[in-house]
């Protein structure tokens, strides 16, 4: 592959604008932006974006604050905010027909909610979300601690692929048939956006990874210093894990805590080669690093699950290329059914806990994402796993997980390659 095919190994440059500390009343204006996703003097590419850029402003919040935010809708299409991994209030979740009405073109929608939780999240469209986020309507936010950890830098680094064509424009080839039936649309560009694009020699920095592509798995490495795992999904790790090659689905987060021994590198593992997705630079020293043990993050306030007298559910993924035939009524199907169906998978009484079964019958691997809550991946010797609110199943492969289904209301249940939730594999629940 060369780079114009696939991928960019220039140095990184600071594109995820920052808002610094939220206000009481943000405004997010979705609307055609120019970005500057190739390299150099090479052009822009005409995308949507939030308040002028793609991806839109990082939003700043501490925990247990509300947040408050207008949505001006100036993207042309009806659109929504779903704001993913946060536990909100469920008319606040953004997803049209199950928890507000679509906002027209022109329209607002006032979103107010609690951030109960600490952590590394983000935002995006959830209106024909397989073009809109393909087309750059997301950004990320963050959540801090209010005793945060000791760095001396906390830098987003956002993941994404693009379609290009030989112009350097977004190849308009949305929704067709293969990608719906096959990985998904795939995209042919891909590199990091950096929240801030330089640190010092012995810096202690967090990274907060982000998987925005609408259907890539980035398999990442990262190099350049010494680090630990300490979340995902905005979750802490009970112990910082070792710092190994990354797998992320689309839409789950990873947060590192890493000591720069000069450039950070992120590259992308492939079948076909390792490629370079974008470096952070090193200028100067610091002369007081930080030479502490890295040390969990706070615990978050999960609830603890009810093990004896769970619900049992299964969750079967199906259809798709390659894939045997299904009762649904397009590519993908979940329990031989396409699209929401009218009645939920299963009605919860508040504080119920649920084992799902995720069993996944198609070639293609699938990260599945729940609303409004986080779940633990169950370990095949038993043991309570990751604390996450997306889970990756590879094909032919199964994985349960244990959720304590506490926050009423009506939520969504979908794969997060957004071209499959569109032809058929997402369902919802209800909690109440």
């Amino acid at each position: 592959m060369n780079r114009r095919q696939f991928l960019v190994a220039s140095a990184a440059t600071a594109l995820v604008p920052a808002t610094g500390r939220a206000e009481a009343q943000l405004r997010l204006k979705a609307g055609p932006v120019e970005a500057r996703i190739l390299p150099g003097s090479e052009g822009t590419t005409r995308m949507l974006g939030f308040n002028g850029s793609s991806p839109g402003p990082e939003l700043r919040f501490r925990q247990g604050e509300r947040a408050a935010v207008s949505f001006e809708n100036g993207s042309g299409q009806s659109s929504a905010i779903h704001w993913h991994g946060i536990h909100l209030d469920n008319a606040m979740d953004g997803v049209p027909d199950l928890t507000q009405p679509a906002v027209r073109p022109g329209g607002t929608f006032r979103y107010a909610f609690d951030v109960p939780d600490a952590g590394t999240y983000w935002y995006h469209a959830h209106h024909r979300s397989w073009e809109q986020v393909s087309r750059g309507l997301y950004g990320p936010l963050v959540v801090e601690e209010p005793d945060p950890p000791a760095v001396d830098r906390d830098i987003t680094v956002v993941l994404d692929d693009w379609r290009l064509d030989d112009v350097g424009q977004l190849h308009e080839s949305f929704g067709n048939r293969h990608d719906f039936s096959h990985a998904g649309r795939m995209g042919n560009f891909a590199r990091a956006l950096f929240s801030h694009d330089t640190i010092r020699h012995g810096d202690r920095v967090r990274l907060r990874l982000i998987n925005a592509a609408t259907a890539r798995i980035f398999s990442v490495a990262v190099t350049g210093g010494t680090g630990r795992i300490v979340a995902h999904d905005g979750m802490p790790l009970a112990e910082p894990a070792p710092l190994g090659d990354l797998l992320l689905a689309p839409a789950q987060r990873t947060d590192l805590i890493l000591d720069a021994a000069g450039p950070v590198s992120f590259s992308l593992r492939t079948r076909t080669g390792s490629y370079p997705l974008g470096t952070l630079l090193a200028s100067g020293s610091n002369s007081a690093p930080v030479n502490s043990p890295i040390r969990p993050l706070p615990p978050a306030g999960a609830p603890e699950p009810d093990r004896n007298g769970v619900a049992h559910l299964t969750l079967v993924m199906q259809g798709g290329a390659m894939g045997r035939q299904h009762g649904g009524s397009d590519f993908w199907a979940f329990n031989d059914h396409s699209g929401m169906p009218v009645a939920p998978l299963h009605r919860f009484t508040r504080g119920e806990t649920a084992l799902i079964t995720l069993r996944n019958d198609t070639a293609f691997a699938h990260g599945i994402h729940l609303h409004g809550h986080h779940f633990h991946e169950i370990r095949r010797d038993g043991v309570l796993g990751h604390y996450r609110d997306t889970t990756l199943v590879d094909r032919q492969a199964s994985r349960d997980i244990l959720c304590v289904f506490d926050n009423p209301g009506k939520w969504l249940l979908h794969c997060h390659t957004l071209g499959h939730q569109a032809s058929g594999m997402k369902t919802w629940v209800e909690v109440t």
